[in-house]
């Protein structure tokens, strides 16, 4: 079913650009989705049937042919749902969609509750049992995912509580996560410069803090937090609620704190994670440095939160999406010509969906789906340069997914540490030619600036957030529900921290938290952005010192997917990962691009 297609953009091949999610359902459309849905939980229901009681009894060729029975579930379960999401996200506004995405949500949670009882069953095998079993062959497909679930044992509840969390989510968590989805997508902001009683989408009205002139950034701004106001008491509302929620559910599971379980799925220490994090907060005045820096360059004494994103020269690119398309394309093929071939699959199969619209939601990302279905990208293309960077990051993660398909359903996905390894990495490519195709010394900057920028807003800014969960998920366990203003300290708090005397914080800033779906969706994400921008750095560098002879072992990490645990994939292009010194060797290479930007600004004769 692709998308209506409703913008005005005057780029005929941006407006063209939705999606196919036909290949999903074989094209039989919403019916397809509900039949595979259906399906699954036939032969979930059919499986407990089968296996209940019985895992201790398996040997190894038996567990492996239950854990195929098992990925033809979760493939049938994938495309429904899958169809089902990505249809919703293109138009939230509409019933028949969201009708469809409660459909999917409710059948998956039946699913999960039937198959609930064999993670339980194989985590409490003894080790001795459960190392017997992976030893046995025909489990490589799956040999990683099952040790891994066994990390879990001592935080999983008995099967009857377990089936009762996991049905009332359906109504607890999810149900609230998705209405802060709906409300989001449903913001209009109210430009001054627009005709009365119009509005745009938020992610339109935050591109225009890149403009160069200070008076539209400042009015936009106060567009935004107006925009932001109205539907700011409920949005903290959802927040307490599932702030509470998810204490309650460490507290039933017994995590030690609030980012235990995050750091349990990522595969990554609670020790590993607090050195990032404080080698990061540690290194602050890098970004400092660059804020105060970029006053100068926009001839003001100091930045205000809304300047942080303007553009340092007047010399604004644009790109139209296909010479967008045309740049990413040929960077990837550039690098291998196997990434080419992926890259242009995105266009030609029409699993790149990339305009504004009304509803649509907001930002960018792309969709594994499933092993057997190409991967799907979404945009909210507006032309600007870093448009074009987005569009090379997405397609990153695009080419991570296909490449690593090989490895069935159990293991296509890495850990949200190394999911951005690829991304960051093309992205990285794509800036490279950027900058070696431009001359103008003020374009340069310009570039330059952009992508400093780019990476204190993953690495820093992604810790400055990390703290503000930090503070707002201890807060509401230990005072309770907290008001509208309280976590507006808490997030200024956490702002503060990070800019230090370099930006100052308006008081309309003290509510954008409240668009940010990491918050609601996914607790604790935020830093493994800091962490797989400092890896892909790493790895780039690496790049650049072998060149070609590193390519092999950097596709063969790609096509490894998740089959490995974090340190191992590491070391497959030569990054040791246990190393205590990594995160500020990454930080050092940030720096290095802080150098650059400074360098390019005495070249362009602004400083």
């Amino acid at each position: 079913m692709a998308a209506d297609t409703t913008t005005e953009t005057g780029d005929e091949q941006l407006e063209a650009a939705s999606w196919d999610l036909e290949q999903l359902v074989d094209g039989e459309g919403e019916q397809g989705a509900r039949a595979r849905l259906a399906e699954a939980l036939g032969r979930a229901r059919a499986f407990a049937e089968s296996y209940t009681g019985r895992l201790e009894e398996l040997d190894s060729g038996e567990l492996a042919q239950a854990m195929h029975e098992l990925a033809e579930i979760q493939e049938l379960a994938a495309r429904g749902g899958y169809f089902a999401a990505l249809s919703f996200s293109t138009d939230t506004a509409d019933p028949q969609r969201g009708a469809l995405l409660a459909h999917a949500q409710e059948q998956e949670t039946a699913i999960q509750t039937s198959l609930l009882f064999f993670e339980l069953q194989w985590a409490a095998l003894p080790d001795e049992r459960a190392e017997q079993l992976l030893a046995g062959e025909g489990l490589d497909f799956c040999r990683h995912h099952l040790r891994s679930a066994r990390r879990y044992r001592e935080h999983l509840l008995s099967e009857p509580e377990e089936k009762v969390l996991a049905e009332k989510n359906l109504t607890g968590a999810g149900a609230w996560t998705r209405l802060f989805e709906e409300l989001t997508s449903a913001i209009k902001v109210r430009l001054p410069d627009a005709p009365a009683g119009e509005g745009v989408a938020l992610d339109v009205a935050l591109s225009r803090l890149m403009s160069p002139d200070r008076e539209q950034r400042r009015t936009t701004a106060e567009a935004v937090t107006e925009a932001l106001s109205p539907g700011l008491r409920t949005r903290a509302y959802v927040f307490n609620t599932l702030l509470a929620d998810k204490a309650i559910d460490d507290r039933l599971r017994r995590y030690p704190h609030w980012l235990s379980s995050r750091n349990l799925a990522n595969e990554a220490s609670d020790e590993s994670v607090g050195a990032l994090v404080a080698a990061v907060r540690g290194r602050y005045e890098i970004a400092r440095s660059w804020y105060r820096l970029k006053a100068n360059l926009l001839g003001v004494e100091r930045l205000a939160d809304y300047d942080r994103s303007a553009a340092v020269t007047e010399d604004v690119v644009e790109y139209p999406y296909a010479q967008a398309r045309e740049i990413v394309v040929d960077c990837y093929d550039s690098f291998s010509p196997e990434l080419g071939r992926l890259a242009g699959r995105f266009f030609s199969e029409h699993h790149v969906d990339g305009p504004v619209r009304p509803a649509k939601r907001g930002g960018a990302f792309c969709a594994a789906a499933t092993p057997t279905v190409f991967p799907y990208v979404l945009l909210n293309y507006t032309a600007r340069r870093r448009d074009v960077l987005t569009l090379a990051h997405e397609l990153g993660h695009g080419v991570h997914f296909a490449l690593a398909a090989g490895q069935g359903i159990f293991h296509q996905a890495t850990p949200l540490t190394l999911a951005e390894t690829a991304s960051v990495f093309g992205e990285t490519i794509v800036f490279g030619r950027l900058l070696a195709e431009d001359t103008s010394p003020a374009s340069r900057l310009a570039l330059l600036a952009e992508n400093l920028e780019d990476t204190i807003a993953t690495v820093f800014r992604q810790v400055a957030m990390n703290r503000f969960e930090e503070l707002v998920h201890n807060a509401r366990r230990e005072e309770g529900e907290l008001s509208v203003a309280r976590m507006g300290e808490l997030w200024s708090e956490s702002q503060e921290e990070f800019f230090g005397d370099s930006v100052e914080l308006t008081e309309g800033y003290r509510g954008w938290w409240s668009y940010i779906p990491h918050f609601i969706a996914t607790p604790g994400y935020v830093y493994a952005y800091a962490y797989g921008q400092l890896l892909a750095l790493s790895v780039y560098e690496r790049y650049e010192q072998l060149g070609e002879e590193m390519v092999p072992s950097y596709l063969e990490l790609l096509a490894a997917g998740g089959s490995r645990t974090p340190e191992e994939l590491g070391r497959i292009v030569g990054v040791d990962l246990a190393d205590p010194g990594f995160w500020d060797a990454g930080l050092d290479l940030v720096q290095r691009q802080l150098e650059q930007a400074e360098q390019a600004a005495r070249d362009a004769g602004r400083v």
